[in-house]
């Protein structure tokens, strides 16, 4: 799949109605730390970003700061859904952007509204993303997996496992 149209439209079906992400960033002592945050987008748009609002004070935006680099797992145990995403993240001060993104359910982190001195929005540009989606029954995927413990050969027909490349 070449077309990033196409690609944005398959991750964000992926994605969109998985409410939080675990947002890793790399910690000024080299270790990986991993927060749930709430994905604040309606679409994925033409930039290719994911968007978040953090506290400008906490660690995860020390970290994004220090080092750009950073990854959002989301998973759907229910819908047999999960995906990695890589991309670089920035502090993006944007007033209009901030009120397009602000619902009632962030004001409940910064009841300061959206012009909190606090409020960080975090801009995620998608570099690469790799999801698996499970489309058969549990029932198919038990005997699945009990035919691939009686002969010994991993299962190989569950699901989808894919790359998405965005830049």
């Amino acid at each position: 799949m070449n077309d990033t149209r196409e690609q944005r439209e398959l991750l964000w079906n992926l994605i969109k109605n998985i409410r939080f992400a675990m947002f890793t960033t790399r910690h000024d002592n080299g270790h990986l730390h991993a927060r749930p945050m709430t994905t604040q987008n309606k679409a994925l748009e033409s930039d290719e970003s994911l968007w978040f609002f953090m506290s400008k004070k906490g660690d995860p935006v020390a970290d994004l700061v220090a080092d750009p680099v950073v990854n959002l797992v989301y998973a759907s145990p229910s819908e047999d859904t999960y995906v990695s995403v890589s991309g670089t993240a920035a502090v993006i001060e944007d007033a209009a952007k901030k009120k397009q993104l602000w619902s009632k359910l962030v004001e409940a982190w910064f009841p300061g509204g959206v012009g909190d001195p606090d409020l960080a929005l975090v801009q995620v540009q998608i570099v690469h993303a790799n999801y698996w989606d499970v489309k058969e029954s549990k029932l198919v995927q038990l005997y699945e997996m009990a035919k691939a413990a009686m002969t010994g050969k991993p299962p190989t027909e569950l699901g989808e496992h894919g790359e998405v490349r965005m830049r």
